[in-house]
Parts: C-alpha cells; sequence; structure tokens
C-alpha cells in the first residue's frame, strides 16, 4: 500500500496554508487527517464548509452521528477524535461506548438516533422501515432525518480518507468495544 505523509503547512497551497493557520489558532494543532485533505488543492476548505454546515442536530446529536458511523466505518482515527470531542460535549465513557454499539440505554430519543444511523450506514442507505419510524417516533423531523443522512455522508469521508491514506492518529486512542465491555 502507498504511504501517504502528513502535509506540513510549507508543503501545501497558499490557500491550504491559510487553513493551517486558522485551525492552529482554532485548535491548537493542525490535526493529521485534516492535514491529509489538503494533498488536494480545494478538498480541506470543501470539506470544513461540509463539516461546519448548519444543522438541525444539537452538537451532542452530531457526535452521536461521528461515533456510530465510525465505528460501523472501523475507522480508529474519527472514533479517536470524536470521543475526544464527544467528552467535550457531555458524553462520559461509558455513554460513548454505549453511542458506539448503536444501543443506548441512558436516552431514548439518542437511543433511536443511534440505531437509525447504525441501520442506514450497516444496510448501505437503505434503513428499515421501522427504524425511521421509530426515529421519527422518537420525536425526531423530517429535517432532522435529511441533517443525519447529510452528516453521515460527511464522515463517511473521513473514513475513507483514513481508511486509504492510515496518516497516524494525533488523539489518544479509543477503546475497542469488546475491552471496553470485557
Amino acid at each position: 500500500m502507498a504511504t501517504f505523509n502528513v502535509p506540513t503547512r510549507d508543503e501545501v497551497s497558499p490557500a491550504n496554508q491559510a487553513i493551517f493557520d486558522n485551525l492552529k489558532n482554532q485548535l491548537g494543532f493542525v490535526p493529521n487527517l485534516y492535514a491529509s485533505y489538503a494533498h488536494s488543492e480545494t478538498a480541506l476548505g470543501d470539506y470544513l464548509g461540509f463539516a461546519s454546515r448548519k444543522t438541525t442536530l444539537t452538537n451532542k446529536e452530531k457526535e452521536v452521528v461521528n461515533l456510530v458511523v465510525s465505528e460501523v466505518n472501523a475507522c480508529a482515527y474519527c472514533l479517536a477524535a470524536h470521543t475526544a470531542v464527544g467528552k467535550m460535549n457531555g458524553f462520559s465513557d461509558e455513554e460513548i461506548l454505549e453511542i458506539r454499539s448503536g444501543e443506548v440505554s441512558f436516552d431514548t430519543k439518542i437511543d433511536a438516533l443511534a440505531k437509525f444511523v447504525k441501520n442506514a450506514v450497516i444496510n448501505r442507505s437503505k434503513p428499515d422501515a421501522d427504524v425511521v419510524d421509530s426515529f421519527l417516533s422518537a420525536g425526531y423531523s423530517k429535517a432532522n432525518l435529511v441533517d443525519t443522512i447529510v452528516l453521515i455522508g460527511e464522515k463517511t469521508v473521513s473514513n475513507f480518507l483514513h481508511g486509504a491514506t492510515q496518516v497516524p492518529v494525533d488523539f489518544p486512542a479509543a477503546p475497542e468495544l469488546e475491552e471496553a465491555s470485557a
């Protein structure tokens, strides 16, 4: 398999250098996966615009989607990053593990979201009708459904990019579900 370097600021275009500078100011560093988008002239800016779009989902709900998609797609990078972000958004370690499993006991609405996301990703865009009905019955709207699907797509892009590049994970590793439940 080809080796993908993590480009430094000096190795990317001026437009991407400006984005690197903004990321460093906002986050304190440029995450390796974001830097890998900068192999393309436009992908980093496009992705960040996509990732920061307005949505009807709360930050916690967005992290549920990010964690479930990344678990189904076995993306170690995104699981590590979104475990950290999930904690920043108020989820405990135990809650994050439940979310990743797609079975949530601590909140019925979050449970319906996690089940919908897991089912939609596993079934490759064709969620079971009863899972869609449960999602809507839990209090989510059709707008939430659309925004959830858009977020599934956004996270899948990052999962695929890491899957192809295998850039080093620069967040604390997320525990394996089997280890965590043992």
